[in-house]
Order: structure tokens, then sequence, then C-alpha cells
């Protein structure tokens, strides 16, 4: 039971996922910096307040923010834009570059591996008998 959970956890795919939970986690809050400091930065230039916390409105005297809406869109659009223009398309251009690749024929090996190969299988007959 437990060697099959181990080989669960040492699977390619559990490990980079949690790869990416722990990259994601530390994107994000470069990317939270990014929107409050700089985008913040020039939405308060031009209108006046780069807090978004605290936008909103009122009915009948109730408010309603909408600033961390606003900013937990902002994030995200930034998030998806680096993720698509920095991560997805140069991911799919390698794909394309190796999938041209498998379509070559396999070399056969060099003299000097035919050679060592030679050797290994000489060496393992000797201990072998």
């Amino acid at each position: 039971m437990l060697k099959g959970f181990k080989d669960f956890l040492l699977r390619g795919n559990v490990v980079d996922l949690a790869v990416a939970v722990v990259i994601g986690a530390a994107f994000g809050g470069v990317v939270s910096a990014f929107a409050k400091d700089f985008i913040g930065g020039i939405v308060g230039a031009v209108g006046g307040s780069p807090d978004f916390g605290k936008a909103g409105f009122k009915v009948n005297d109730s408010p309603i923010i909408l600033g961390s809406t606003i900013t937990a869109i902002v994030n995200f659009l930034i998030v998806a834009a680096v993720v698509y223009f920095f991560v997805l398309t140069p991911v799919n251009k390698l794909m394309e570059r190796r999938k041209r690749g498998e379509e070559t024929e396999v070399r056969a090996p060099s003299e000097d591996i035919v050679l060592l190969q030679e050797i290994r299988d000489l060496l393992r007959e000797r201990r072998n008998s």
C-alpha cells in the first residue's frame, strides 16, 4: 500500500503539479504587487486614487464595494497574459520543433559507441562465467 502511494507521489505529473503550485503562488505575489503598485499608480495618476479597495457606490446607505473585484480582474488579466505570451506560446513552438525532429531517422551509433558496447558485453560474459 505504501509502495503504491510512493509511486503515485513520485510520478512526474504530481511533482510537476507541485512545482507549478509553488511557482504559481510566488508568481501571484509578484502580480499582486505589480497590479497594486504599477497599475494602481497609473490609475491613481489618471483617476486621482490608486486604491481600488474602496471603490464602489451606495444603495440605501449600504456600500457596495467593487474595488477588490476590479483588482482581482486586473490581476487575472495580467497572469493570463503572462502565462499565454511567456509560457504557452514558447512551449507550443518548442513542441512543434520537437514534433518535426521526431520524424527524422534514428542514427546508428558511432564506431566508438559500438566498440564500448562490445567491451561491455565481453566484460559481462567474463563476469557471468
